[in-house]
Order: structure tokens, then C-alpha cells, then sequence
């Protein structure tokens, strides 16, 4: 009988012997947030439109880290923003207001759920051209680790996708990443104002090399926890 398993083990090919092995991210649970939202679109070129790309992208980092074995909690899954998903009977009397509470709500969420990791995906935009490439953030008044994470997710982003040099930064003015108590990293996925970059962020195979990349950063970064 134990000769049988063996041999049965023994001829399967290296792809089906996955089925036998554990899920290399089972047990862990990471929030990915999709910035903006609803009438809070984001940074913009023509109609390319922020809040697209980061539920997109998102989208495509969920369903990575499913099959490695994680649970996924997305902070929104459609075009409106967090507060049309969790708390859609809320009025407010300004776009600002709704703005502010909608991060809060983010806050609660991952408060909630305690996760392993949060992740908030955005696309930049700024006056001038020629800035390009993506960038990861962390706080330095966050959790601890949110340096470890943001700088896995960089480097991974670099090596993958090869078309950027930039390193991971510490970032004063975001709030969810300060707020959180758990590692948290905002991954700016590239420059919408940015003609070349903004045609690849709306290009699903380049919406999938990121979030290929964002993915190997999270578990290169929660593999090492665990070691």
C-alpha cells in the first residue's frame, strides 16, 4: 500500500503535485482597498479615470491571492465608493464630508477584520508629463512593519515589471496608513498624466502584471514574517 503511494506521488508531474501541498498563503487574511470610489473618481486624463484602474487591478490582486489561500476582504467591488457598499442609507450634505467618512469607514472595515496585511491601490497624476513609474508608501507613525511591506512590494514591482527604479517611501499625509494598527503600504500603480504609463494602466495583461507583482510582494513579505 505504501509503495502504491509512493509511486503514485513519484508519477505525478510537478504542476499536479501542488494539489498536495498546502496553500502557501492559507490562514491569512489581507484587506485590499480600491482608492476612490462613486462620485470621488480620483486622478483623471480624458476618460481614463483613477477609481477604474484601482478597482480593476484590485480585482485582479483578489482573485491571486484566493488561489495561494488567502482570505480577501475588498473594501468596495464595484464602481461606487465604500459607503454605496457598507453604509449605503447615509446622507451627507457635501462631497467632502461624504469623502472624509468614506475613508473612516476603510478604517473600520479593516479594524473589523483584523487582517495580516492592508493594501489601498491608487494610479497618480501631477501637472507635469514626463513622471513616470510605480511607487509604494509607508507611515512611518503606522504599524511597524508597513516599511517591511511597502519595500517587498516595491522591489517586486521593480524586478517584475522592470520599468522603474523608484524605492518605497515614508509618506506623512495618509491617513489610513497611519491609522490602521496593522502593516499597511498605499502601491501608486503608475502616473495616469503620463502618456505611455496611462495606456498601460488601462491595459488588462499590464492590469495583471501589477497585480502579479503587488501579490509576490505581499507573500514575499508574509513568508518571511512567518520564518
Amino acid at each position: 500500500m505504501l509503495m502504491s503511494i509512493v509511486f503514485v506521488a513519484y508519477e505525478t508531474n510537478a504542476s499536479d503535485r501542488n494539489f498536495f501541498l498546502p496553500d502557501p498563503l492559507s490562514g491569512m487574511k489581507i484587506v485590499i482597498d480600491a482608492g476612490h470610489g462613486g462620485e470621488d473618481g480620483g486622478a483623471s486624463k480624458g476618460e481614463v479615470i483613477e477609481k477604474e484602474i484601482t478597482l480593476a487591478i484590485a480585482q485582479q490582486v483578489e482573485k491571486r491571492l484566493k488561489k495561494k489561500g488567502a482570505t480577501v476582504v475588498m473594501t468596495r467591488t464595484k464602481n461606487g465608493d465604500v459607503i454605496d457598499e457598507h453604509a449605503s442609507s447615509e446622507q451627507y450634505s457635501t462631497l467632502r464630508e461624504r469623502k472624509k467618512q468614506d475613508i473612516f469607514l476603510r478604517k473600520d472595515i479593516v479594524e473589523k477584520e483584523q487582517p495580516n496585511v492592508f493594501i489601498t491601490i491608487h494610479a497618480n497624476a501631477i501637472p507635469e508629463t514626463k513622471w513616470r513609474g510605480a511607487q509604494v508608501f509607508y507611515h512611518k507613525g503606522g504599524h511597524a512593519d508597513g516599511e517591511l511591506l511597502a519595500k517587498s512590494i516595491q522591489q517586486s514591482i521593480r524586478t517584475n515589471l522592470q520599468n522603474t527604479d523608484r524605492e518605497a517611501l515614508s509618506i506623512k499625509q495618509i491617513y489610513l496608513l497611519k491609522k490602521v494598527e496593522v502593516p499597511a503600504a498605499l502601491v501608486e500603480t503608475g502616473f495616469i498624466s503620463n502618456d505611455e504609463e496611462r495606456a498601460l494602466l488601462v491595459d488588462k495583461k499590464y492590469q495583471e502584471k501589477m497585480a502579479d507583482a503587488i501579490v509576490e510582494g505581499i507573500e514575499d513579505y508574509l513568508l518571511a514574517k512567518i520564518e
